[in-house]
């Protein structure tokens, strides 16, 4: 039988959270820079990145990325933050996380997948997959 997580620590991890979904990027990276893991996820798997990338807030993803954290890493659902950019139409989160080495294939559906069900060529041909 597994210990219920403490309260504060949960308390803790749901602000940083909600800093990576509000892209308070300041706040954000002094919990990272304090200790917090970059990678951190949450209970269905995303991660900071995963949550500023949806949220629209390159700055917040760059910064992750800056401090190690993965632009592939798949949430429990197998999408990775480069889809769930295409999906919202966040294209400087798209260029962020590009420059940083993310795989447009990587992931189900992929972020070239997420281009092609939505029509988007201009994504299709950034990620050289017309």
């Amino acid at each position: 039988m597994s210990e219920a997580p403490d309260p504060e620590v949960v308390e803790l991890a749901t602000k940083i959270f909600d800093l990576a979904r509000r892209g308070e990027t300041e706040a954000l990276v002094a919990y990272v820079d304090a200790g917090v893991p970059a990678n951190l996820t949450n209970d269905r798997g995303d991660s900071l990145v995963m949550l500023a990338a949806y949220h629209g807030h390159a700055d917040a993803v760059r910064a992750l990325l800056e401090r190690g954290a993965e632009a592939d890493r798949v949430n429990d659902r197998g999408q990775t933050p480069l889809a769930g950019a295409v999906f919202k139409g966040e294209d400087a989160v798209v260029q962020v996380l590009l420059d940083a080495g993310a795989d447009p294939e990587a992931g189900t559906p992929s972020a070239v997948d997420t281009a092609r069900m939505f029509g988007k060529s201009e994504l299709l041909e950034l990620f050289g997959a017309n």
